[in-house]
């Protein structure tokens, strides 16, 4: 065979050779950024049907607990109990309307309240207010009277010392119901049962849950209903979140 037929040969070999070597290059990298678009397309799809963290963290900060005072004793998410006296002492509120029995209310919590009984009613259901806003001076005269009748240890477990009663903020209501007024029998009754699963859809919670007497330091009241608007109120029911203490982070209370 000539030199030049062995050359051409050669080139011939070598040619063949660079193009599978190239292919095999090319179908590599290829393979590899298919790879990694499927792996991004795989980590978007799991975040969106997950939450990233960043998107968790961002439902879960949805509601601004700093959004309101939970020390003014005019807003609508004051805390008030036996270690958060109302400052000032005397305080009442400005806006009171009528909700019914002769009692009154703040104006927002008692059209609140009307949509309560309304609902309640198309469910065959009375519920009607018993006892709403009380000033400084009615609650001297409440708890001196349960001080009287049942000594002061009793009198603690069921009755909010002057100036510490969420009845003077106007944003709190006893009801009754079901041939029960205010007693434990309400809890029992259909309107009793009712107000518990519902009252959260209408901006209100069960102030003093039967399982949470160290934590509010109060006995079960079924009938005291607190207004808080319905972004705490459905907050805390999606949460499992039933007394405002343990919501803000603020301390039990210790006898």
């Amino acid at each position: 065979m000539s030199l030049k037929r062995v050359l051409y040969v050669v080139g011939i070999m070598l040619f063949v050779v660079a193009l599978v070597f190239g292919s095999y290059l090319f179908l590599h990298r290829t393979k590899k950024v298919v790879q990694k678009s499927n792996a991004a397309q795989t980590a978007e799809e799991q975040a969106e049907q997950k939450g990233t963290p960043d998107n968790q963290a961002d439902q879960e900060a949805a509601f601004d607990k700093k959004a309101h005072s939970i020390d003014d004793p005019a807003s609508i998410l004051v805390v008030v109990n036996k270690t958060r006296p109302l400052n000032p002492v005397q305080y009442a509120p400005t806006d009171l309307v009528a909700v019914g029995n002769a009692q009154q209310m703040r104006k927002e919590s008692a059209s609140a309240l009307a949509t309560l009984i309304a609902a309640a009613k198309a469910q065959k259901l009375s519920i009607a207010p018993l006892s709403g806003y009380r000033s400084y001076a009615t609650q001297v005269a409440v708890y001196n009277n349960e001080v009287a009748k049942y000594g002061q240890a009793t009198a603690d477990s069921e009755s909010a010392k002057p100036g510490t009663s969420e009845h003077q903020t106007g944003w709190a209501v006893d009801v009754g119901g079901g041939g029960c007024g205010i007693e434990d029998c309400f809890g029992n009754t259909a309107e009793g049962k009712w107000l518990a699963a519902n009252a959260f859809q209408y901006g209100f919670i069960i102030r003093y849950p039967a399982d949470k007497v160290n934590v509010t330091g109060y006995r079960a009241e079924p009938w005291h209903i607190r207004y808080i608007g319905t972004d705490l109120s459905q907050e805390m029911h999606a949460q499992g979140i039933t007394t405002l203490e343990e919501f803000f982070g603020l301390p039990p209370y210790k006898s």
